[in-house]
């Protein structure tokens, strides 16, 4: 039976850690190494930590000073010594046989399982069994990494996952970002040679107020764009085929975040929004293949924003299109 490390960050979510614990602790699967990162949390968190750690000897709690969410599963994986390895926000719980599921999953060919989340603003009392429908789908690495450049399976949340350890291999996830799992995940994907995605829902996702994609719109927002350039730059060397799609995909996230940026920030603002937005779809290709990968439309879009990307952006604000 293999050690599943499962890391938890932990941050100003007194209302619901107590369920996110609870909810790992009653796992039908029962060899666990779970690791409690208080992130210097203002709260009770600390001592509900402390209190679940001292009735479990599964539990350790490491208290740090305030560094990210980034920092603290860093620190988990630092000290973790499984052979898998998960990941579980503290405002958001699990079905009890999320793990037993997914590790039936992980054979000795399987790299890395996963299963679907759902979005709720409420933590579920209970899961719904296993669905008899449930099925899974066997990727390899670059049918995986297609599937998350779409953001249909493998997307970037990296908690609805199971991993085994040499994934991993020296990544971490970056310190000070408003955003840490897009810079993350695709590297850790890539690094997997056959991966499974399961239709069970077993993860809950808590959709707080204050959470990152619900808090107003920033310039710090804008690490998406930058995430998914470097992601270009990595498929470039390793996913060659991968690169029309994923040029699509980031020309899309800056014309989406052109938009937010006319929309929500300052003219002072709006101005550093746009050269740099402008810097990074000036480096992309003005290739067929990329066209290819966009509709009709979007083509024409596309080449509107040849001529002047902001104009783009504010013609398809004024048409309300895309927000």
């Amino acid at each position: 039976m293999e050690l599943i490390s499962v890391i938890v960050p932990v941050y100003s979510v007194e209302a619901y850690l107590d369920r996110c614990i609870q909810s790992i602790v009653e796992q039908s699967y029962t060899n666990l190494e779970i690791i409690l990162v208080d992130d210097g949390s203002p709260d009770s968190c600390p001592e509900i930590c402390d209190r679940w750690a001292a009735n479990d000897p599964r539990i350790h709690v490491i208290h740090q000073a305030n560094a990210g969410a980034g920092a603290a599963r860093n620190t988990g994986i630092a000290i973790a010594t499984g052979s898998v390895f998960a990941f579980v926000d503290s405002d958001d719980c699990i079905s009890p046989h999320m793990y037993a599921h997914l590790m039936e999953l992980l054979d000795e060919h399987t790299d890395i399982a996963e299963c679907e989340l759902f979005l709720t603003d409420t933590l579920p009392e209970t899961f719904a069994d296993i669905s008899q429908e449930e099925t899974t789908i066997v990727c390899s690495t670059e049918e995986a990494l297609r599937h998350h450049i779409d953001n249909r399976y493998f997307c970037q949340t990296p908690v609805n996952k199971l991993y085994r350890r040499h994934t991993l291999d020296g990544i971490l996830f970056p310190v000070g970002n408003l955003i840490d799992d897009e810079f993350w995940t695709y590297r850790v994907l890539g690094n997997a040679k056959t991966l499974k995605h399961s239709t069970a829902k077993l993860y809950a996702y808590l959709q707080q107020a204050g959470s990152v994609m619900h808090i107003a719109y920033s310039l710090r927002r804008q690490q998406a764009a930058k995430a998914k350039e470097i992601r270009l730059n990595y498929l470039q060397n390793s996913f060659p085929a991968l690169v029309p799609q994923a040029t699509a995909n980031l020309w899309l996230t800056c014309l989406y975040h052109g938009q937010m940026s006319l929309k929500h920030l300052t003219k002072e603002s709006q101005e550093e929004a746009f050269t740099y937005l402008s810097e990074v779809t000036s480096r992309l290709p003005n290739s067929s293949s990329l066209k290819r990968e966009l509709s009709s439309v979007y083509r024409l879009w596309f080449l509107l924003s040849r001529i002047s990307f902001k104009g783009a952006c504010r013609l398809r604000n004024l048409l309300k299109i895309g927000l």
